[in-house]
């Protein structure tokens, strides 16, 4: 069966659930899904919402992180915490034999989560580490600038992993206050599927929340990508030059376009072997192993960004291209073959993308978050068959403000 939008209703709050059966293999799974609680949620204190999420991977209280993870070991369960820039997100998958013990496992840890100090400061540890190892990682420094620099003074702006800065200043207190205040049953969105009916869906579902306070949803705020054309440059002892650049995409993620969207960016830079940037980067001027583009359309922003790596003499080159190669796209559109082929991978490629039960909850799950409608997935095919050339080039020209590129670089003096 296809999934299916339902609720369950848990302390006077009715939930949203998208359930999906699958009765092939004896194997279910969940997750629930916290809005507006990701890094944009992090407020003055970079990094909090993910360290929050490291901290709940830390086990119950009554367990400790040993004891919980030797717990789901034994039964082969999976149950992690982790964020996006929107989102927390609970995961738990097992074999259906143990799966209440798996909701049982998941509603303990959210129940008394093991937020003790030798637990903080040993993620605070663990998660410096990491930022410290980040500092040589230029394809890391260069993405970073780049939010700088299309997001400035906004959240998209701030690390999602935090700095060292903020991560030394970060109190346990403050774990603690972001999780009582996001993990709350006005921002649960659960997604379950498997071998189960969806009566069983809802009381696995009912357990899970039982724990969880009321609390309060806030509207996910929109960010609007730069304009100003700017060009950022750290300078790092490197052989190679990373170059991102990004631009705004005045679409909002629920535009009826937004399938248009989707071929305009295959083609450009998102198809790789084929694509215009790809071609015209590294085939025809060898200047890079990769050039890659995409657009972005979420819920909190839509932006066009890309990247390439290149010699440290060749970086000007290289953007030149880049700027030519989407000057050019803006102004001419797409050939009919470049449509045609881009047609035949996305309507061909698609029931790879639908392969398994995660795959087909993950897609559920995005056309209700960005508000598109369950089925929309199989709408977007139908539209992209019957797109013509001269409607796929007039939505193009339309969108000018992708040749509007920032730039961030980090290269060697």
């Amino acid at each position: 069966m296809s999934a299916v939008l339902d609720k369950v209703t848990v302390s006077g709050v009715e939930v949203p659930l998208i359930f999906e059966q699958d009765r092939h293999l004896p194997i279910a799974s969940l997750q629930v899904v916290f809005r507006y609680s990701g890094a944009l949620a992090d407020g003055k204190r970079s990094g909090l919402a993910k360290f929050s999420a490291r901290m709940m991977n830390e086990g119950t209280k009554s367990l400790g992180a040993t004891g919980f993870a030797r717990a789901l070991e034994e039964r082969a369960i999976h149950l992690s915490a982790g964020t996006g820039t929107e989102t927390f997100v609970f995961e738990l998958s097992s074999l259906k034999e143990v799966f209440d013990e798996g909701v049982g496992f998941l509603a303990d840890l959210l129940r008394e989560p093991n937020l003790s100090e030798a637990s903080f400061e040993k993620v605070k540890t663990v998660t410096l580490g990491a930022l410290m190892r980040k500092e040589s990682d230029y394809d890391y420094q260069a993405s970073l600038l780049l939010k700088k620099q299309l997001f400035a003074d906004t959240p998209l702006a701030n690390p999602a992993d935090g700095t060292p800065e903020s991560i030394r200043a970060l109190k346990l207190e403050e774990v603690q206050t972001f999780l009582r205040d996001h993990l709350v049953l006005k921002r649960a969105i659960v997604v379950i599927g498997g071998d189960m009916s969806l009566e069983e869906a809802k009381d696995f579902a009912k357990k899970a929340l039982a724990p969880l306070a009321v609390g309060k949803a806030e509207p996910l705020p929109f960010f609007k990508a730069s304009d100003k054309e700017q060009k950022a440059v750290i300078y790092k002892p490197t052989e190679q030059a990373y170059i991102y650049f990004g631009a705004p995409f005045d679409l909002k993620v629920s535009d009826p376009d937004a399938y248009k969207a989707r071929v305009a960016a295959f083609v450009l830079g998102s198809s790789g072997f084929g694509s215009r940037l790809m071609e015209e980067v590294r085939v025809k001027r060898g200047l890079a192993y990769s050039a890659y583009g995409r657009i972005v359309l979420n819920k909190s922003a839509s932006y066009f960004s890309g990247y390439l790596q290149t010699k440290l003499a060749s970086q000007e080159e290289a953007l030149r291209v880049v700027r030519e190669v989407i000057d050019e796209f803006v102004k001419n559109g797409v050939t009919q073959k470049e449509l045609d082929d881009a047609k035949m991978f996305l309507l061909g490629s698609e029931p790879l993308r639908n392969e398994t039960l995660s795959q087909r909850l993950g897609r559920a799950f995005n056309e209700y978050y960005k508000g598109l409608g369950l089925g929309y997935g199989k709408k977007q095919l139908e539209k992209i068959e019957a797109l013509t050339l001269k409607e796929l080039n007039a939505f193009i020209k339309a969108h000018p403000e992708i040749a509007k590129l920032t730039v961030a670089i980090v290269t060697a003096k």
